[in-house]
């Protein structure tokens, strides 16, 4: 948006190593919020994002009054941030939804129940569609979503993807120490949280460990709520030769790691919600050349196509570790895969693929202000 002439201004929470309030990157002006403690549980969510969402509303004001704005995007979750644009609407501005995640079935994803909180999910989404002007969908399933279920018009919903900067996420050359001296090395990179699948992952560490395979080591990178949890668990198992939690590390630490693995993995739990999303790690794998096993969902396929094999939703824990092993046995087929999906990213998944659906969006928006 910068480079297309616009003044940018973005509001975030500040997190571990970005404490400051405020800074101009690139042109671009940097608000940082302070943040509570990130939830791991449904009324410490509550608690989190009421928090976030005062502090949202009073810097946006500020920022009003300061820079002022056309074009509020707010980017899911939660569905709560059409809240603080409602006001702005009354001034001419524009509401933006940037849809990442679809949060009912988030919530049941996460729980495995319907109840108050469920029905506040489908109230929050059911009102952030009616205040967007426009909204942007990671995937197809998204923009359907957002037509059927939101009741938005066809010509207002943009697909605009995710997808990686190829100019900077770049492979790295390997580095044989990150394999803590066996053989393979099976990398994974995403949030640490119950829908992601890391247990099902640590119990496919648990079978190969078992069936004698111990030339593999696991190396999971990125941070979230369930991190801590998900290291003792790892003990318990008597993993903690074979797995090993980086926590968010910088980006070379994470190329790094990425470039040295022989198979990435994606555990994500098979549900309706992943069923439909988009996962950006899959494209991440794919642009530095890296085969991958996932369980066989409808938009995991559509993104990796013949980069990836496929594991049974049903026969979880023994068919991911059979499909892993099958992999890591076959240089052959590992560098295929690898060449597909790097020139699938290359051709049609990589982030300058998506920039000119982003511009449309914001010509869509700018174009009801008149």
């Amino acid at each position: 948006m910068r480079a297309g002439g616009c003044d940018v201004t973005v509001l975030c929470p500040r997190g571990k190593g970005y404490s400051r309030g405020y800074e101009v990157i690139d042109g671009v002006h940097i608000y940082r919020h302070p943040s509570s403690k990130e939830g791991n549980g449904p009324l410490s969510h509550v608690y989190e994002y009421v928090c976030a969402l005062l502090w949202e509303f009073l810097y946006t004001w500020w920022i009003y009054f300061r820079r002022g704005f056309h074009v509020i995007q707010g980017c899911n979750p939660p569905d709560d941030i059409f809240l603080v644009a409602l006001p702005f609407k009354v001034l001419g501005v524009k509401y933006i939804f940037d849809h990442h995640d679809a949060n009912p079935e988030l919530y049941l994803s996460k729980y495995g129940k319907k109840g108050f909180l469920y029905n506040m999910q489908v109230w929050l989404e059911k009102m952030t569609y009616r205040v967007s002007d426009v909204v942007m969908a990671t995937n197809d399933s998204y923009k359907e979503l957002a037509i059927r279920r939101g009741g938005i018009a066809r010509d207002d919903v943009f697909v605009v993807r995710n997808g990686p900067d190829l100019e900077t996420f770049r492979a790295m050359p390997p580095n044989p120490a990150l394999k803590y001296g066996k053989r393979y090395l099976v990398g994974y990179v995403g949030n640490m949280s119950v829908q992601e699948g890391l247990d099902i992952l640590l119990d496919v560490a648990v079978q190969l460990k078992q069936s004698g395979r111990n030339d593999v080591h696991f190396t999971c990178v990125g941070g979230g709520a369930g991190l801590a949890g998900l290291k003792k668990l790892a003990h318990d198992k008597n993993l903690d030769d074979m797995v090993n939690f980086t926590g968010r590390v910088p980006d070379a630490e994470l190329l790094e790691i990425l470039s040295t693995a022989d198979v990435c993995v994606n555990p994500d739990k098979p549900c309706e919600m992943n069923d439909m999303s988009t996962m950006i790690k899959i494209m991440e794998y794919m642009a530095l050349g890296k085969p991958i096993v996932q369980f066989d969902m409808n938009e995991g396929r559509i993104s990796a196509g013949e980069a990836s094999l496929y594991a049974n939703n049903r026969d979880q824990v023994p068919d991911f570790a059979a499909k892993i092993l099958w992999l890591l046995d076959r240089p052959e087929e590992r560098k295929r895969m690898a060449e597909f999906g790097r020139n699938r990213v290359e051709k049609d998944l990589a982030w300058k693929h998506s920039v000119p659906n982003l511009l449309a969006a914001y010509e869509r928006a700018f174009s009801k202000r008149a």
